[in-house]
């Protein structure tokens, strides 16, 4: 062999080495990755069968045609599992988890995302409410999670947006009406719309039906609240990754009274008419007219009940303020969602005998270190579910469940029911305000 031909062979010996590695790696590569798709492919089969495939409100929805499977949407989503890759493309698994947080859309780099409400088969009620906030009735306004928008950081925004756009179209100290602005709600976006009112030194009177926080205070007192950096008027930014709603509050409260602001609580707002250019408004404490008004109320208003024989009696609750002071009791807790299971488990820690019966044959929306918890609860007798159960009857010292053509009565000393609220539409429409179902419309998408 000469030299030329002993190079050549060298040279052939070092590409087919260099091929080789090249190909070793493309090889792991193409391995990890179906590997890779495959547990997320496992897992969106996981999610249709436990039924958390299927969104319920505001969601992402991924265009394959553009997607590139960077993986972005997955890395600033801040709950997990709710978007995953499959084949290089980015897919929704848990989509009734999604809480609108609208990461994943800005964090495209490909603009793929569209944020959707509702879907073809299941829709969302919700009022009318134009890009300034404002409803089809000129002067009232809708921000949070009336508007579709629970997210803590996201209704505080809104409600600071919606008074800012308030206070530049209508202005203030109007001398026809006794306030600027009625607003109707202290949740999240209620306090943050109060506290930029005052900024604008508007005539303003903040009602709450209950008490200062609004829905957040309802949550169960262990509650973990998800929410981010916000900037809260008056105060400036805050930064909060996970904390209890009792905490939320204890900072809400300390910033209004640092501004000497007043939120009249346990004020229901009983009607809104409008009369002319202003507003009459009858409340629970009087009456007096607005020239604008801002509905910060959840989408919950009032309590949804199960209609049974027996609802009405003292020991029916539907919300758990003080767990520690409830001991030694049989509680019946009905229910399917994360409220349901966090209170019941909560109850189950004070030494009580609890019951968590709910209609469903699996637990659809609850969050997966709460379905975990209530799977290790149930299967170490810590907790009796029942599920595909529904109440025939609530008695003094028992109750009455049905499933199927079995029934059985149970001991009862308190039942506690966690089905979610009706939308206060009869309210809404007194006012005028139209509420429509969304089935899958976009509510953000980028321009194109």
């Amino acid at each position: 062999m000469n030299p030329e031909q002993e190079v050549l062979l060298e040279n052939l010996i070092t590409y087919l080495i260099v091929f080789l590695a090249i190909g070793g790696v493309l090889l792991y590569y193409l391995k990890s990755k179906k590997k890779k798709s495959k547990i997320v492919q496992d897992k969106i089969t996981k999610a249709k069968e436990l039924g958390f495939y299927e969104p319920v409100s505001l969601h992402p929805v991924v265009d394959h045609d553009i997607c590139i499977g960077s993986g972005a949407c997955i890395a600033a989503c801040p709950e997990k599992d709710i978007l995953g890759i499959v084949n290089g493309k980015a897919m929704t698994i848990n989509a009734s988890r999604c809480v609108g947080h609208g990461a994943c859309f800005h964090s495209c780099p490909v603009e793929a995302i569209t944020l959707v409400m509702g879907t073809e088969k299941r829709g969302v009620e919700l009022p009318h409410v134009s890009q300034y906030y404002e409803s089809n009735v000129p002067g009232i306004f809708i921000a949070g999670e009336l508007g579709g928008m629970g997210l803590i950081k996201n209704a505080v925004e809104q409600g600071k947006q919606a008074v800012e756009n308030i206070f530049k179209k209508y202005g203030k100290n109007n001398n026809k009406c006794d306030y600027d602005i009625l607003i109707i709600g202290s949740g999240p976006a209620g306090i943050a719309a109060t506290l930029t009112a005052a900024k604008n030194e508007m005539r303003y009177r903040t009602c709450e039906q209950d008490t200062i926080g609004g829905t957040v205070y309802s949550f169960p007192r262990a509650k973990i609240v998800m929410t981010s950096p916000m900037d809260i008027p008056l105060h400036g930014k805050v930064k909060l990754s996970e904390t209890s709603k009792t905490e939320l509050i204890s900072l809400w409260k300390g910033i209004l009274d640092n501004n000497k602001i007043t939120i009249n609580e346990n004020e229901k707002v009983l009607s809104v008419e409008k009369e002319g250019e202003i507003f009459s408004i009858k409340t629970s404490k009087g009456e007096f007219t607005s020239k604008t008004v801002l509905l910060s109320i959840g989408r919950r208003g009032s309590p949804r009940k199960l209609g049974v024989k027996g609802e009405n009696l003292e020991k029916v609750s539907y919300r758990l303020l003080e767990p520690e002071l409830i001991n030694n009791q049989d509680i019946l807790v009905v229910g399917g969602g994360d409220s349901a299971v966090e209170n019941a488990m909560m109850l189950v820690e004070e030494n009580n005998s609890v019951t968590l019966a709910y209609r469903g044959d699996s637990f659809s929306r609850i969050k997966p270190k709460n379905l975990e918890r209530i799977t290790s609860y149930s299967e170490a007798g810590k907790i009796t579910l029942k599920l595909n159960t529904n109440i025939k009857e609530i008695k003094e010292k028992t109750v009455e469940l049905i499933s199927g053509d079995f029934e059985e009565e149970i001991k009862n000393d308190l039942v506690y029911i966690f089905i979610g609220g009706e939308l206060p539409n009869k309210f809404l429409m007194d006012m005028g305000i139209s509420v429509t179902k969304k089935f899958g419309e976009a509510v953000l998408k980028h321009p194109r």
